[in-house]
């Protein structure tokens, strides 16, 4: 447990500082902004507490809004994330999987992960980007804003893996 929660750790920072430091000043088409801060929520493995995965989601969140200058947008769309993850991954998953299964690319296969990242991804900049324009009045360009950052996103996410393992 302590290992998990050190890699936690220096997932957390990594995350926070690559989004605050270079991520953040990157928008393609004026809408596409990477929110890699979500691979975090991503990786909890299946058997991890569900009060710990919000409490980890809600903090990588507050400091993505911090960077971002963002009040609670971050923090609400990752609780959010962090709530529904575990119940999306046990989509996905096998029923004899162990109690520990890790969500991974080498674990659950290119299409499998792919459409756990996909959906997850989707869920969140959806509720970023509503919360965040707080208004339907130009649909066209929060569609845009939420599908663009979902793309690349999930790209950069599954790059990640691909280098991992």
């Amino acid at each position: 447990m302590t290992t998990d929660i050190l890699r936690l750790t220096l997932l957390f920072i990594v995350l926070c500082l690559v989004q605050g430091l270079v991520l953040n000043h990157i928008n393609l088409f004026g809408c596409a902004t990477p929110l890699l801060y979500i691979y975090m929520a991503l990786t909890f493995r299946r058997g991890y507490p569900k009060w710990a995965i919000l409490l980890w989601c809600f903090a990588i969140g507050i400091c993505a809004d911090t960077f971002t200058n963002t009040p609670g947008v971050a923090a609400a769309s990752m609780t959010l994330t962090g709530v529904l993850q575990p119940y999306i991954l046990e989509i996905f998953m096998q029923r004899e999987d162990e109690v520990n299964f890790k969500p991974a690319l080498r674990n659950m296969g290119n299409a499998t992960y792919l459409y756990y990242i996909l959906i997850l991804t989707l869920i969140f900049c959806i509720a970023y980007y509503s919360l965040e324009m707080f208004n339907f009045f130009n649909w066209l360009q929060w569609l845009e804003c939420a599908a663009g950052s979902t793309v690349i996103t999930v790209v950069l996410v599954y790059v990640i893996e691909h280098l991992r393992h």
